[in-house]
């Protein structure tokens, strides 16, 4: 289930906080003060500082979602983004008791709203406090995912990039969409387009029209095209671009693709995007961490991820 906009006034939905630390509802005046919440981390933050831009330049309904901030009144401490992710931005320096306060204040917004997201996502500690207060009250998660290594690289990378990997064109749609969804299929265990798929194709649409999408074409069997390897920035905010959905076709696997891939989208990202590129894996997935850390890719933090 994705988000779906709140159907009280968004004042009453945090009104069950009033026993406790409180959170607020944050409006336009408000954005410029979150990403300064946000520019404390920029690379643990940006999935969240990503949406902030977006309801910077066309609105917070264009941005999907709703934007707490703690706490209740006064200069901004922490933030939460509230849309299809549930993303909390709480600095670690505000020390141990002012960040559980934070978190306990998302979390009673979070649970008078009820669960609109498909996932809580952002630093393990946070998250695993958020979902350790959700979890009483929301319904069982499909994963949880305690233990991705975020991870960054703000120079050129270690090994050759491929040259054979590019930004996808305009007109490629049709072929670099199927690649994403056997990747998504794949990573989170169904298929984005089981029912109809026209955001998933509008938002790939999106990434490939903004020069956020990379791949490595190649011919087929048959004398077509197909996509051997493919990622895309799925978050550019504060100087960062996060990489998500890396992918090789599995009949491609074991060929080596990855890692002069991977090369490939940090220096192209870097020249063109933001001088510093992130990402989180999964800890157990050590052929991704290894080519990552070829690639020369440090580990700076922890993300957690819960999926519903």
């Amino acid at each position: 289930m994705g988000w779906r906009p709140a159907l009280r006034d968004p004042r009453a939905a945090l009104s069950d906080a009033r026993r406790g630390p409180a959170a607020r509802v944050l409006g336009p005046a408000d954005l410029a003060a979150a990403r300064r919440v946000c520019a404390a981390d920029p690379v643990a933050s940006v999935l969240a500082a990503a949406r902030i831009d977006v309801a910077d330049r066309s609105g917070l309904a264009a941005a999907g979602g709703e934007l707490w901030g703690f706490p209740a009144s006064g200069p901004l401490e922490a933030v939460c983004w509230a849309g299809a992710n549930l993303v909390p931005v709480v600095p670690a320096a505000l020390g141990p008791r002012t960040v559980d306060e934070a978190v306990t204040a998302f979390a009673a917004a979070a649970r008078a709203q009820g669960r609109r997201s498909s996932s809580i996502v952002g630093d393990r500690a946070v998250v695993q406090r958020l979902w350790g207060l959700l979890s009483r009250v929301w319904p069982p998660p499909r994963e949880v995912r305690t233990d991705q290594p975020s991870l960054v690289i703000d120079r050129d990378p270690d090994v050759a990039p491929d040259p054979g990997v590019r930004r996808s064109r305009a007109t490629e749609l049709d072929l670099v969409l199927p690649a994403c969804v056997r990747m998504f299929t794949e990573e989170v265990g169904y298929s984005p387009v089981a029912a109809g798929g026209g955001a998933y194709a509008a938002r790939v649409r999106s990434l490939i029209a903004e020069g956020r999408s990379y791949v490595r074409v190649a011919e087929d069997p048959g004398g077509g095209a197909t996509v051997v390897f493919k990622a895309e920035l799925g978050a550019v905010a504060g100087g960062v671009a996060q990489v998500q959905g890396v992918w090789v076709d599995p009949a491609r696997r074991g060929e080596g693709l990855s890692i002069p891939g991977m090369a490939a989208v940090v220096a192209l990202a870097r020249r063109d995007v933001a001088p510093t590129v992130s990402l989180y894996v999964n800890a157990y997935n050590a052929p991704a961490l290894a080519a990552y850390r070829r690639v020369g890719f440090e580990q700076v933090g922890t993300f957690s991820t819960v999926l519903f």
